[in-house]
């Protein structure tokens, strides 16, 4: 178990810093099953992600991973071009009428916020990138297909 953690008697454990805040003042405690299973989800190199990387790669594209000190963090970039890729989770982004981005039955407020706070930053990250010079495009994880990011990256 991480260094910082605390478990409760019967197995539950609090969200971290981030969750508290957007929880308010009560202290949310989550079962470890979940928060273990929670903490697999990857941020990077997701399925989604990578398809978007080979089409763009066997289109001539080409790209950086790893841009920390743009806005956002965008998961591909070209400098030079100047244009950024965000490939999002519906889920955590919760994509508008996607049937993947559901809201969880337990602890909705937390969720809501939280999902409120994340498209607040995506925004935030665009515009910033669009004060920047660049060209920004969204893809979803629901328009990740095989043909679909091809199509998407062709323009058309």
């Amino acid at each position: 178990m991480p260094r910082n953690s605390v478990t409760s008697d019967d197995g539950r454990r609090p969200f971290k810093a981030v969750e508290k805040r957007l929880s308010g003042r009560h202290r949310l405690l989550t079962t470890r099953v979940r928060s273990e299973r929670m903490s697999k989800i990857r941020q990077k190199g997701t399925a989604p992600e990578i398809g978007v990387r080979r089409a763009l790669s066997f289109l001539g594209y080409r790209y950086t991973l790893n841009n920390h000190d743009l806005p956002g963090s965008p998961d591909l970039a070209n400098r030079s071009r100047k244009w950024a890729v965000f490939v999002h989770g519906c889920y955590w982004h919760h994509h508008a009428d996607c049937p993947r981005a559901t809201t969880p039955k337990s602890n909705t407020g937390f969720w809501l916020a939280k999902f409120a706070a994340n498209k607040r930053r995506d925004a935030e990250a665009v515009d910033a990138l669009g004060r920047r010079g660049y060209a920004v495009i969204t893809l979803w994880e629901c328009e990740c297909g095989s043909s679909s990011a091809k199509r998407i990256a062709l323009g058309s």
